[in-house]
């Protein structure tokens, strides 16, 4: 959840951390810090964002070829100075960042306490510092033996960097459960949570596997496991370019990751379709795809707006491959004592690949015998080393905490693993699959034609800045669409939205019509369309104020709708990649207007990596 960069090298090391703490902001923006070597193990920090420690910097004495930053997404204690990363040890020779949360800190805390230790902070990033030191000292060791000791006692998740006055060139990095990734270069050594702090200065790196420990001394990088057994680096090369992760012009990464979607969808599907030939290849499920043919039940585990491309797939797998399929929250999965049978197929949904609650759900399954498939969109992530198969999304870095191309880039993949299920099993005609793909290989050209609405969407969410409420209503293949519409709104305009099957309105929901109420209907033509008509007339008898997108040509609804969104038409299952589209542009209007953080909504964090 929290932000991670470290650096040890030629370079001014304040400038590469600041840097890189701008590029994680997305992962936590409550308090941001550093902790540099220079005259003293120095730390600076300051509640806020990294724009708060720029100013609390300036005038400072930075000089420094070693050093850390963090940007807090706060767990144990208040967002504030005091519990801002980097922690001191109780002697201030230590520091410590961490990403994760310690579950066992408050008995550690009360051991330490009983020796006379005092803490400045509420966290229990604190009390792991003071734990380190603590073994140091009594077991009369080395930093790195007290490390990877502590790490042995310590129950629960983390990513940490630890930095040391008494050794001015060291530090020692760890992870489990939290992700880490070390870049290499030339004479010098970072880490970061992910690679875009990394990109701008190599594309060489390598991926701490969980309990795994990396210490960097004097120019020479070691890598162990907790038991202290060495380990052969396994270094990689990074697709990414820095272009990527830049803004591009556009004056929010949200904006752009929505303009970006015609060309992640074809990137999803380049090279693994290619409806001339009538070939659908995924070649991450080539060993483990007769596992799916087999399944007599599909379960998929998300969270979020990953969850609601699960409830899409749902659509998908039972329409054409004929298998039933349960939906679940991978937060809930676990907790309460699933039937999982061996055999079963599980499919893992998780754009940063590092969700703390789908790891743990992935780890049950298995354990039960289920076999894995992970869809992810972060090439070398947690998710897809945990699982026994799976496909990447490839739709490049999604900076904005509001996810928008991941959903579509997901929904594009499940489809692909559903059709080509289907094919091999014989659920579907040979007219039909060839005709979905012609239309794949489409939606790029028309998801430009609706990102060409803009202006006419920007008109309507002026209309309804100032909504306190919003309903959103879909039948068939669009109510997740409705769900995911919902979500977005409330993710970065802070307006109550919720999301229903548009059948489930009279249940309850039409209690809260009124001519102050904005409903946005999901109402293109598709075999629920005559339905959705009816639910519309319901919503205008109670004077609510009707938003509808349809598809182009239709002269019927426009006649009910006090404003119109008019989409290409597409086939059904695959119009929730296209109808989503306008709700995302609605979303993201609504909160510039109301002077939102768009990319960084309060309280949210891009990669949940705590439970």
């Amino acid at each position: 959840m929290c932000g991670i960069v470290a650096y040890v090298g030629h370079r001014q090391a304040h400038e590469v951390i600041i840097k890189g703490l701008k590029r994680l902001e997305y992962r936590g923006y409550d308090s941001t810090g550093i902790a540099l070597l220079n005259g003293g193990l120095n730390v600076y920090k300051k509640k806020g964002k990294v724009a708060e420690l720029e100013s609390f910097l300036k005038g400072q004495n930075l000089n420094s070829k070693i050093g850390m930053g963090h940007t807090r997404w706060a767990t144990h204690g208040e967002p504030n100075d005091e519990n801002a990363h980097p922690h001191y040890s109780a002697t201030k020779n230590l520091a410590i960042i961490h990403n994760g949360i310690i579950e066992n800190y408050s008995a550690l805390k009360q051991d330490l306490l009983r020796k006379g230790h005092t803490f400045l902070s509420e966290t229990d990033t604190e009390v792991f510092i003071h734990f380190i030191e603590d073994i140091k000292n009594n077991e009369n060791c080395s930093i790195e033996e007290a490390v990877r000791l502590a790490l042995t006692k310590v129950v629960g998740a983390y990513a940490i960097v630890v930095m040391s006055f008494e050794d001015p060139s060291l530090l020692i990095a760890a992870r489990k459960g939290s992700p880490l990734v070390l870049g290499v270069g030339r004479g010098e050594f970072f880490m970061a949570s992910d690679a875009t702090p990394i990109i701008e200065y190599t594309n060489e790196v390598i991926y701490l596997n969980d309990q795994e420990i990396a210490i960097i001394n004097d120019g020479t990088l070691t890598i162990k496991d907790t038991s202290n057994l060495p380990l052969t680096p396994y270094v990689q090369t990074v697709d990414l370019e820095l272009e990527a992760i830049e803004k591009g012009g556009y004056e929010h990464f949200m904006l752009k990751e929505i303009f970006e979607q015609p060309r992640s969808i074809k990137d999803c599907m380049r090279g693994r379709l290619d409806s001339v030939s009538g070939r659908l290849i995924l070649g991450g499920l080539r060993e483990y795809v007769n596992k799916l043919v087999q399944a007599d039940r599909i379960i998929i585990i998300a969270c979020g707006t990953s969850w609601h491309a699960g409830l899409v797939a749902e659509y998908f797998f039972e329409e054409f491959c004929r298998v039933p399929v349960e939906v679940e929250y991978a937060s809930e999965f676990r907790y309460r004592n699933p039937i999982i049978r061996e055999g079963d197929v599980v499919i893992a949904i998780s754009q940063s690949g590092e969700t703390a609650d789908t790891l743990a759900a992935i780890e049950l399954a298995k354990s039960k015998g289920a076999i894995i498939f992970g869809v992810c969109n972060v090439v070398g992530s947690s998710i897809p080393r945990a699982t026994h198969a799976g496909a990447y999304t490839h739709a490049g870095p999604e900076i904005g905490v509001a996810s928008t191309k991941a959903f579509t880039a997901q929904l594009t993949v499940l489809n692909m693993i559903a059709l080509i299920v289907a094919e091999k099993k014989g659920t579907i005609t040979e007219q039909k699959f060839n005709e979905i793909l012609v239309e794949m290989e489409n939606l790029p050209a028309k998801v430009e034609k609706v990102l060409a609405l803009n202006e006419q969407i920007k008109y309507i969410a002026n209309e309804f800045k100032d909504s306190t409420n919003f309903i959103y209503l879909g039948r068939g293949y669009n109510f997740p669409v409705a769900l995911e519409g919902a979500l977005k709104l409330k993710e970065i305009s802070y307006i109550h939205a919720e999301g229903y099957p548009a059948a489930e309105m009279k249940h309850g929901p039409i209690a809260l019509i009124d001519e102050d109420m904005p409903v946005a209907f999901i109402a293109t033509k598709d075999s629920s369309y005559e339905k959705v008509v009816s639910n519309i007339q319901e919503v205008k008898a109670r004077k609510g104020r009707v938003i509808s997108i349809v598809t182009e040509g239709d002269t019927q609804i426009p006649k009910m709708s006090e404003f119109v969104i008019e989409v290409p038409h597409v086939t059904e299952s695959l119009m929730p990649l296209i109808s989503v589209v306008p709700l995302q542009l609605l979303s993201y209007h609504i909160a510039v207007m109301r002077g939102c953080n768009v990319d960084q909504p309060r309280n949210l964090a891009k990669s949940v990596t705590v439970e």
